[in-house]
């Protein structure tokens, strides 16, 4: 795993984010997702600079087209972001999570220990 994946993988693993479980380097079809959540078939992917070049963008973008025409989102970050802004990134997880969980009609906050707007 590259140092971006293991500062993500702190974050995200042991259900840590609400509760919502993450695998790692986890096999969907002919691909491996950096990180998966099963609950709610959520893949993160942390992206390095070869991601920028044109080959890889087509490619990225079968892949995204193959993973949500089986109903699976996927959500990308830059290494650099996780490595410069972890909190950012684990907020816009959050807010995918909570996007992705608004069917269950109990669900478990994303951010635990973050304070509740006041109702």
């Amino acid at each position: 795993m590259t140092e971006a994946e293991n500062k993500l993988w702190k974050l995200l693993r042991a259900g840590q984010l609400g509760g919502f479980s993450f695998r790692r380097q986890h096999p969907i079809g002919p691909f491996i997702a950096d990180f998966y959540c099963p609950q709610i078939k959520l893949v993160v992917e942390l992206d390095g600079g070869q991601h920028g070049l044109d080959a890889h963008k087509q490619k990225d973008r079968a892949r995204t087209k193959w993973l949500n025409e089986r109903s699976i989102f996927l959500q990308r970050f830059w290494n650099v972001d996780v490595l410069k802004n972890p909190d950012g990134v684990l907020r816009l997880i959050a807010i995918q999570i909570s996007a992705l969980s608004e069917n269950d009609p109990h669900p478990a906050s994303p951010l635990q220990g973050e304070a509740q707007a006041s109702r």
